[in-house]
């Protein structure tokens, strides 16, 4: 009992110590991320800004950030939908995340001021990357899209589609996909198409699948059941966090 409420101590402060909510705004929508300071930073000022599942900020999203903070990355969870409008169900977070994947442009904004909030919190603006699952996955796509000023994006069973009404441009920003090989969530028309811009857009670009894996599969809370869509799988998480390693190992060098 007491080595269980020593290391249960231990992490409160650990977690106390590196997370830091930071407010911030987009005109008159009040924001509030969280900044995840290592006690140790690897060289450079490395940094990621990690976005969230379309659940918003949730414990996934902390957990992440927080085992980032301990390789050493200053790491920023954004707020995309603001503290007054955290959904508190799925139907909320469909509508809620539709509307900025409809929206696309709004989306963008909202990645780009929590980029602005990490650089303000001390990242190497030229040593950023960019995380995001499911929804953030998506996300983090479009901010390869835009070509913000990040070295590489890592999308964790996101959203791939894209309006075919939009012009391709070129990416100059390094792009990684982390996808469950069964995830019907994502259509093989969707893959393709992604895949073709990647071509088109002259990108750098690398897709994994994951076997037996569908939607969600980083997340602990999504249950085992693959034929709902969405579970965890304890392989495809170790492995694809070990594969966003080694993306950051090559991008930051």
């Amino acid at each position: 009992m007491k080595n269980l409420f020593v290391l249960l101590f231990s992490f409160t402060m650990l977690v106390s110590h590196a997370q830091k909510a930071v407010s911030y705004s987009d005109g008159n929508q009040k924001l509030e991320g969280f900044i995840y300071n290592p006690e140790k930073e690897i060289s450079n000022g490395n940094a990621v800004l990690l976005l969230p599942a379309w659940m918003g900020i949730d414990n996934n999203a902390k957990e992440n950030a927080l085992e980032l903070a301990k390789l050493g990355y200053k790491t920023f969870v954004a707020d995309i939908y603001g503290i007054d409008k955290r959904p508190t169900n799925t139907g909320e977070a469909g509508k809620i995340a539709g509307y900025f994947k409809t929206n696309i442009k709004e989306y963008q904004n909202r990645i780009q001021l929590a980029l602005n909030e990490l650089i303000k919190n001390g990242a190497n603006p030229d040593k950023i990357a960019v995380i995001g699952y499911c929804f953030g996955g998506t996300g983090a796509i479009e901010a390869a899209r835009t070509n913000m000023k990040v070295k590489g994006v890592v999308s964790f069973h996101g959203g791939l589609g894209r309006d075919a009404s939009r012009t391709i441009e070129p990416i100059s920003t390094k792009v990684l996909v982390l996808h469950g090989a069964d995830d019907f969530y994502v259509p093989e028309t969707e893959v393709k198409a992604f895949q073709d811009e990647m071509r088109t857009a002259k990108a750098d670009w690398q897709m994994i699948y994951y076997a037996n894996s569908v939607h969600a599969f980083t997340h602990k809370d999504a249950g085992n059941d693959n034929s709902k869509g969405a579970a965890y799988n304890e392989k495809a998480a170790k492995r694809s966090w070990q594969a966003m390693k080694d993306f950051f190992d090559e991008i930051f060098k």
